[in-house]
């Protein structure tokens, strides 16, 4: 909780300017897709902006699920699904680099700790 001295300290207001409906299109194989719909307070669709499309899809490693998200730069349903590859491919190798680079660190760290010089009391 950064930047919050407490629980107490956390503002819990809704921001009634931006919400959203959500809906969800899967192709029960590989690809979901979240079309967030725009929405004034009174649930009515907010015609005057425009839906936001996340792709969302995942990949079984042996470690487990290993969950990829991409945000689309779609304004309707068929440009998502048109875009949703290439974009889980761009998630994916940025999700890989960091990964590399998590383990880059940890094995500079560890070579730091070992390259220490321990003396007797």
């Amino acid at each position: 909780m950064d930047g919050v001295n407490s629980p107490n300290d956390i503002d819990f207001t809704i921001d009634q300017n931006n919400l959203y409906r959500e809906e969800s299109i899967t192709d029960l194989k590989v690809a979901s897709i979240r079309k967030m719909v725009p929405i004034k307070p009174d649930g009515s669709e907010d015609t005057g902006r425009s839906p936001v499309f996340i792709g969302n899809s995942q990949l079984m490693t042996p470690e487990g699920p290993l969950p990829i998200q991409a945000k689309l730069s779609a304004t309707t349903l068929a440009e998502a699904m048109k875009e949703f590859p290439q974009a889980m491919q761009k998630s994916l190798q940025e999700t890989i680099e960091h990964f590399k680079q998590m383990q880059q660190n940890q094995q500079q760290d560890q070579q730091e700790s070992d390259s220490r010089i321990i003396t007797p009391r």
